[in-house]
């Protein structure tokens, strides 16, 4: 007995044989005790009807009756006649959309017509901007040495209250020449002296004022003992800045220096310029003009590291009132960053604007225009709206009359890597900063750290910013 019924009792016949000894059903081809795939495609075209109850296995019987794929009409796809008017476009007026195509065209070609002219000024008012000024090369320096009628050494500890944590020097393994260019690379200070970690840390006196080397006015800058009580150390790394300050000054013009920056966390490369006399008080008084500075962080883990190149302008009546953020540009790339390529970091100043640009004068980072009246330097940071210690501020420009006052005197070009700082251009709690601001540690605690952050500095000169030439210009013909 079947599973799902009984088979049906089928009179014995004697069936032929096949050729390999199989017997087969009389009147079939099928092969006697053969049992049919109950999961294969029914031969439609030539599938016999199974009858109710004549079936094998454990499945029940399926009907399936004869399939003919049916034939359709075929039908072509072109217009006909009717379907279409002829040549439509020569219907003119006739058409009963003309007017609605005539419309249609107007919007347009009037669109079409505006965006030339939109493009054609905006590229003149560009150009214009760009190209107001005649201007005669003063200094070109490709670096096949440093040039003494050209070139300075600040000897100090830190620079110019940024807190950073290297103290600069005249040491040929910090600032040297090659086929390159110049090489400004910061070293630890156990490289390149006698001074162990531990002195680093407690019992070492660090004297610049020997043989009268310390550049700096301010004493802090020129000594100190490390004291591991109190947390005081002697500074961690050197490094180089190269000022031209008494040698090369500018009041007006062009300065273009090609350099690639280096790579590394927490180093902070800067081409800048300070003014050559503070003829209008303490900074940031007198002005400060940052062309380019980046930071040596892989933007991997560092939001805007060494991918971005920042371009600044300082000023205020106050340290505490700077208004840089009004007057701060940032240029980002690519899929690329500013230790893999040189490129032309550029500053255009006169009495009517001043603006910084990255390989070509149109690719502008930041750009200022000194309107008159209303948009003076006072009025333009909005000083007059300020209460600092419940005093109003005091003006230390207006006697000028200048729209452009700071910016209308000397200023000199400074080259350095600096690293770390207590300023916040390095910001608390990103990238694994090992050290706080305000911290009285500080110093102390970015040397601590020196196991994360000393591999991440570029092998040999990829640690330092190299400067293939410095171009400046002075305004007017020649």
């Amino acid at each position: 007995m079947g599973l799902f019924g009984k088979k049906k009792k089928v009179a014995a016949k004697t069936a032929p044989a096949t050729g390999d000894g199989t017997e087969m059903e009389t009147g079939t081809s099928t092969p006697v005790g053969f049992q049919a795939n109950p999961f294969a495609t029914p031969q439609f075209s030539r599938a016999t009807t199974q009858e109710k109850g004549e079936f094998t296995g454990y499945f029940p019987p399926v009907q399936t009756r004869a399939y003919a794929a049916r034939r359709r009409k075929f039908q072509s796809s072109r217009l006909q006649p009717g379907e279409y008017d002829e040549k439509p476009w020569m219907l003119g007026k006739e058409d009963p959309n003309f007017k609605r195509k005539r419309a249609e065209r107007i919007i347009f070609w009037s669109c079409i017509a505006a965006g030339v002219v939109i493009g054609a000024a905006i590229c003149a008012l560009s150009y214009i901007n760009v190209s107001t000024g005649t201007f005669c090369p003063f200094l070109e320096d490709d670096f096949h040495t440093i040039d003494e009628n050209t070139w300075s050494y600040e000897i100090q500890r830190g620079g110019f209250g940024t807190g950073s944590f290297e103290w600069t020097t005249n040491d040929p393994k910090n600032a040297y020449t090659d086929a390159e260019g110049l090489h400004i690379v910061p070293t630890l200070t156990t490289e390149t002296t006698d001074i162990s970690p531990a002195q680093i840390l407690d019992g070492y006196v660090l004297n610049l004022t020997t043989a009268h080397t310390c550049t700096s006015d301010d004493y802090t800058m020129c000594s100190v003992r490390s004291n591991v009580t109190a947390g005081t150390i002697v500074n961690p790394v050197r490094s180089a800045r190269l000022i031209t300050k008494g040698k090369k000054s500018l009041k007006y013009g062009r300065v273009e220096v090609m350099a690639k920056m280096p790579q590394g966390d927490w180093l902070w490369p800067a081409i800048w310029m300070m003014p050559e006399s503070s003829v209008y008080g303490s900074w940031p008084q007198s002005g400060e003009i940052d062309i380019a500075e980046t930071k040596g962080n892989s933007p991997v883990n560092y939001t805007n590291g060494r991918d971005a190149m920042y371009s600044t302008l300082h000023w205020g009546p106050s340290s505490a009132t700077d208004a840089f953020w009004r007057t701060s540009g940032k240029h980002v790339l690519k899929r690329s960053d500013y230790s893999s390529a040189f490129h032309l970091y550029g500053l255009e100043w006169t009495s009517k604007y001043l603006f910084m640009y990255i390989d070509s004068r149109l690719l502008q980072v930041f750009f200022l225009k000194f309107d008159n009246g209303p948009k003076s330097m006072w009025n333009r940071g909005k000083f007059g709206e300020t209460i600092v210690n419940k005093s109003a501020l005091a003006d230390p420009w207006s006697q000028t009359g200048q729209d452009n006052t700071p910016f209308d005197q000397n200023f000199y070009l400074i080259l350095n890597v600096a690293v770390g700082g207590t300023n916040g251009y390095f910001e608390d709690g990103k990238g694994n900063k090992p050290w706080g601001d305000a911290s009285l540690n500080a110093p102390k605690e970015f040397w601590s750290a020196s196991p994360i952050w000393l591999p991440t500095w570029g092998k040999g000169d990829a640690r330092g910013m190299t400067v293939k030439s410095v171009k400046m210009y002075k305004e007017g013909a020649c």
